[in-house]
């Protein structure tokens, strides 16, 4: 179960109270209180330790040893953007630089009929506070590390975030990207905060994406989706942040009933990145797939938390997460599925592999199954292993150099997943970027 730290000096707690002027300017009045309540609950666990059972594989001792300071607002031109991956997307393109909207650098003119999108300053408070920090709590349910700090210290840093809003019936045929930059001299947090809510019988793509320039960062995003009856969201998230970098995300997903999420994660930057991905599963005949590709290099560590809470009968889960691992880097998967009891005829099925590419990489891996109903099916995968000899052995013989055969192997071990993604832009860039970084 989660560990309450000792009292000490949190650097966080300080920051949050140095910005608080900032933070009031630049946010709706009434997120004070939102706040408040945010950095009392964070402040009662503090930054975790080893002791965490949630966080015991992370090392974060640089959140503690380094020195941040609140990174929000940065000048950044359009021109800029080409050096991101996901630069050339074919989309609708809302761009923030260390957390502030940054309009001239992005492109969203004449969105379709049906789509609303605004800035929490700009948007309805009535949807606001609605959905803002009820999607992404685990209060109340199974489990007993049911851990929410960092999503405490986002919200207690809530100021200019982004609303998306598709309205009833309506399909939104051009993805809505979200590109998430870090302009970082010096050592920036930054919290980056979305709200997706998709209406009755509707559909929609959304990408994320968080690249920083060189230096440190620490990023802290939380992104909260809704889908009403029937509705279908593809969600895809990259994150090809500086070597130097913290990162560690929140996703949170509400599922009425007959709706569809799909959600990819690709992760090939930072230093320390974490992503949590939580889905409850609130109606009758849902659909969940859950995807991810990682891939870590030098010292990296990349932790990926997934948590499905089946609460009532007749859904499906699917979840395939792929891990490759270089020179003493480490993976983390803990993939958690609870059956609550009236769910009854869940079917769920879970695999996690990982490739290992030298000796000194290493992965750790816990599979979870809480199942509390008797009429399931419910079944999960791990497997950790190497590239096959005769498989690199036979394109050796054809003159391939070694790298671009190891590159290959690897590229159609991660190809179930990438292939799955929707648009052919964005699969096509992070296919051009697995076979860089493993370059």
């Amino acid at each position: 179960m989660a560990v309450h730290t000792p009292p000490q000096t949190d650097q966080f707690v300080e920051l949050q109270a140095n910005s608080k002027a900032l933070l009031e300017g630049i946010s709706p009045s009434y997120f004070s209180e939102l706040r408040e309540a945010a950095i009392r609950e964070y402040t009662e666990f503090g930054l975790p330790t080893v002791r965490d059972e949630e966080f015991k594989y992370l090392p974060l001792h640089v959140l503690r040893e380094g020195k941040y300071r609140f990174g929000f607002g940065a000048h950044f031109e359009r021109s800029q953007l080409s050096t991101l991956t996901l630069a050339d997307t074919d989309a609708f393109s809302f761009v923030f630089v260390n957390g502030q909207f940054a309009p001239e650098a992005s492109s969203f003119e004449n969105l379709p009929d049906g789509l609303e999108v605004s800035t929490f300053e700009d948007a309805d408070p009535a949807v606001l506070t609605q959905h803002l920090s009820k999607i992404a709590s685990l209060k109340g349910r199974l489990g007993s590390t049911n851990d929410e700090r960092f999503v405490a210290l986002n919200t207690a840093f809530l100021g200019e975030g982004l609303v998306i809003q598709v309205s009833k019936n309506k399909t939104i045929e051009r993805p809505i990207h979200i590109l998430n930059v870090v302009s970082s001299d010096d050592a920036e947090f930054v919290a980056p905060r979305l709200l997706i809510t998709v209406g009755e019988n509707a559909e929609a793509t959304v990408i994320e994406s968080f690249e920083t320039s060189t230096g440190r960062a620490f990023t802290c995003p939380v992104t909260e989706i809704r889908l009403e009856k029937s509705a279908r969201l593809e969600h895809i998230k990259f994150q090809n942040e500086s070597l130097d970098s913290v990162h560690i995300a929140n996703i949170a997903v509400h599922q009425e009933e007959q709706s569809v999420f799909t959600s990819t994660n690709v992760n090939f930057g930072g230093h320390s990145a974490r992503n949590d991905i939580n889905v409850w599963l609130n109606g009758e005949y849902t659909e969940t797939w859950l995807n991810g590709a990682n891939v870590a290099t030098g010292t990296q560590v990349i932790d990926n938390h997934t948590r499905l809470d089946h609460a009532m009968p007749n859904c499906q889960s699917f979840e395939v997460y792929k891990t490759i691992l270089k020179d003493q880097s480490e993976g983390v998967f803990n993939g958690k599925i609870f059956v609550y009891e009236d769910a009854q005829k869940t079917d769920a099925k879970q695999t996690n592999q990982a490739i290992l590419l030298s000796p000194t990489a290493t992965m750790n891996t816990k599979p979870q199954l809480e199942i509390f109903a008797d009429d399931v099916k419910c079944t999960h995968g791990a497997t950790i292993g190497q590239l096959r000899e005769d498989a690199m052995f036979y394109l050796r013989a054809r003159g391939i150099e070694k790298s671009k055969a190891e590159a290959l192997l690897v590229y159609a071990f991660a190809a179930e997943v990438i292939e799955k993604i929707g648009p052919h832009d964005v699969r096509a860039s992070l296919e051009a970027a697995l076979f860089t970084k493993l370059a």
